[in-house]
């Protein structure tokens, strides 16, 4: 697993035990507000049923979930993580992490999904994650989001506060399924400091210098102000894969071809405003 150069590769000093009480007591109440109980999954009867919660979640066979069962148990058996969220209508969230190279100080997320949104549960599930990775001197946790994926991005980076350092070209290759639908997996990878507070309000889309090339949908998508680079994703393009492959398609490119030179230019997009625009910034405007 390759690590991003952003991510710290000398270890830092030991996590304060402050913060993993923040930590846990902030997960708790999170899982409290969301009406669920969060657990590690560690038996493989339970790995069963997160997998194929996974597999109903991408729209697959069981056969074919995203994450079997034996990779799970894999990832538990090596010192990683699988967490699952359960109401009482059953598995409601569930993911997975491992550790990274030592010296990062880092875990990678592998995997993270839950049956519906806005309720809660995924902010639960994240803190979760974050407690434990604290609880074990992980002062970062990485991962990768589908950059078209409006309501991730927001809550990454928004809600969460991560930044996403780096884009990457068809990440995984083309993969058929449900959500992906066999289009070209770009990814963003996201970076979150565990140790650091919550994010203040950032930046919202104003009145940055539109670029008058359009967007697949005819509208401006890319500007630039004085804080940086903005670019418009669509609202919902899991809907518009259903609906309009090749329209799909053409927002893989749009964004592709608008957000490669600025992440080669030394811009990390550090939010993503109310209206469906990243913000990309870098801290030496130099």
């Amino acid at each position: 697993m390759r690590i991003p150069a952003s991510v710290p590769r000398t270890a830092p000093a030991t996590v304060p035990a402050s913060a993993q009480v923040s930590a846990t007591e902030t997960a708790a109440l999170a899982a409290s507000r969301a009406g669920v109980r969060i657990q590690p999954a560690e038996d493989l009867a339970t790995l069963r049923l997160v997998s194929r919660f996974l597999a109903d979640v991408w729209q697959t066979p069981a056969s074919r979930s995203p994450l079997p069962p034996d990779v799970l148990r894999a990832f538990v058996h090596a010192g990683g993580a699988v967490h699952y969220a359960r109401d009482e209508d059953g598995i409601t969230a569930a993911s997975a992490l491992i550790f990274g190279p030592p010296a990062s100080s880092a875990v990678y997320s592998t995997i993270a999904a839950t049956r519906t949104s806005g309720h809660g549960v995924g902010f639960a599930l994240k803190q979760a994650q974050r407690a434990w990775a604290l609880d074990r001197g992980a002062t970062t946790m990485v991962w990768t989001f589908d950059p078209l994926v409006s309501r991730n991005a927001h809550f990454n980076l928004g809600k969460l506060g991560a930044t996403a350092v780096e884009y990457t070209v068809d990440f995984y290759g083309r993969i058929d399924d449900g959500v992906n639908t066999d289009d070209e997996t770009d990814r963003l990878t996201a970076v979150w400091p565990l140790a650091e507070p919550p994010p203040g309000p950032r930046a919202d889309f104003g009145s940055a210098e539109l670029d008058p090339r359009p967007a697949p949908d005819g509208e401006p998508f890319t500007a630039r102000d004085e804080t940086g680079h903005w670019c418009r994703v669509p609202l919902d393009i899991v809907a518009l894969r259903r609906q309009d492959q090749p329209l799909a398609a053409e927002w893989r490119a749009a964004v592709r071809d608008a957000l490669l030179p600025v992440f080669d230019a030394g811009f990390t997009a550090t939010g993503f405003s109310r209206s469906g625009w990243y913000h990309l910034t870098r801290k030496d405007p130099s």
